[in-house]
């Protein structure tokens, strides 16, 4: 599977690589909520949501008190910036 460079923004980015690039990370689409993904690490977990302008992230149990953390991230950045924020983890 050939994506854009990791420099391209995501939103050059066709759906289909988008979801790959997921699915390469270790996510797996949510089988009732098609734009939702969730992905579960030795130390974190999260639900990504793949919104009409922006990626939201929403790291469960993340923040000191065990709420969870959001974050959300616009498509002009990059794959390879979204891949070191996204899943860095909280």
């Amino acid at each position: 599977m050939a994506f854009p460079p990791a420099d391209t923004p995501l939103y050059n980015h066709p759906l289909p690589d988008i979801e790959d690039w997921l699915l390469l990370k270790g996510c797996q689409k949510d089988d009732q909520d098609p734009h939702c993904w969730h992905i579960k690490q030795p130390h974190w977990q999260a639900e990504i949501t793949l919104d009409i302008d922006s990626i939201q992230v929403r790291y469960l149990g993340a923040s000191d008190d065990g709420s969870d953390v959001q974050r959300i991230f616009k498509y002009s950045l990059s794959r390879q910036d979204l891949d070191e924020v996204i899943f860095a983890g909280q």
